[in-house]
Parts: structure tokens; C-alpha cells; sequence
């Protein structure tokens, strides 16, 4: 079954570079695999047991592909020691941004969710009735 997992994600990765390489857009062609993987679940045209069991693996094991990105930076130390304020400045910046704007979207998204009627509250009670 897991050959068969990995098989699924690996065609929504080939499917992502088909995209890239005939629209010729700037985006990494794993983020649209992974893109369009996401639309067919939620459309249902590919089952969450298509791809739970390899997913499961890859997400418990995903600190270890971060390894050789990691000693590849050793390789530019030099580079980090002489901008290193540079890097902690951006990297904290832009994080503050990033949970600012994910509140900001999450609260947009509970208010519009909050005050939709709801079609369980349709019941009626004896005091309705009298």
C-alpha cells in the first residue's frame, strides 16, 4: 500500500513540473503538486487513506530532511558571521508579520463563520408554538 501512497504523491509532483513547465510560472513545481494534490482531496477525487500512511511517515520524519540544508549552510559561516544581525532582524520581523496577518486572517474567517445562520437552530420550541 505504500508503494502505491508514494505513487500518488509522486504523480502530483509530476503533475506540478507539467504545470510549471507549460505555463512557465514562477512558483516551485513541488508547491503545485502539492497545491493541486490538496484541491483533489478536497474534492474528493483522491481519498485521504490514498496518501495518509506516507504522509504520516514523511511528516514524523521532517526534521531530517532539514540535514543537508543545514550543512550546507556551514558552508557560507562566513557569510552568517558578517550579516548575522541582518538575518536575526529579518527573521524576526517577518515572523511578528506572518502571526499578525495569520490572526488578523483568522479572525476575518471566525467573524464571517460566526454570524452565518446556522440550519441546526431551525427547531422550534412549545413557546414558538403558543
Amino acid at each position: 500500500m505504500l508503494i502505491i501512497q508514494l505513487a500518488v504523491l509522486f504523480l502530483f509532483l509530476a503533475l506540478g513540473e507539467l504545470v510549471v513547465y507549460l505555463t512557465g510560472i514562477p512558483v516551485p513545481s513541488s508547491i503545485i503538486g502539492m497545491l493541486l494534490l490538496t484541491l483533489a482531496l478536497q474534492l474528493r477525487i483522491i481519498r485521504l487513506r490514498h496518501v495518509a500512511g506516507v504522509a504520516d511517515f514523511l511528516v514524523g520524519n521532517l526534521g531530517f530532511f532539514f540535514v543537508p540544508a543545514g550543512v550546507a549552510l556551514l558552508g557560507y559561516f562566513d557569510l552568517i558571521r558578517d550579516q548575522w544581525v541582518a538575518i536575526v532582524g529579518a527573521s524576526a520581523i517577518s515572523t511578528f508579520i506572518v502571526i499578525g496577518i495569520t490572526g488578523w486572517v483568522h479572525q476575518i474567517i471566525r467573524q464571517s463563520t460566526h454570524h452565518r445562520p446556522s440550519s441546526r437552530n431551525t427547531h422550534t420550541t412549545p413557546k414558538d408554538t403558543e
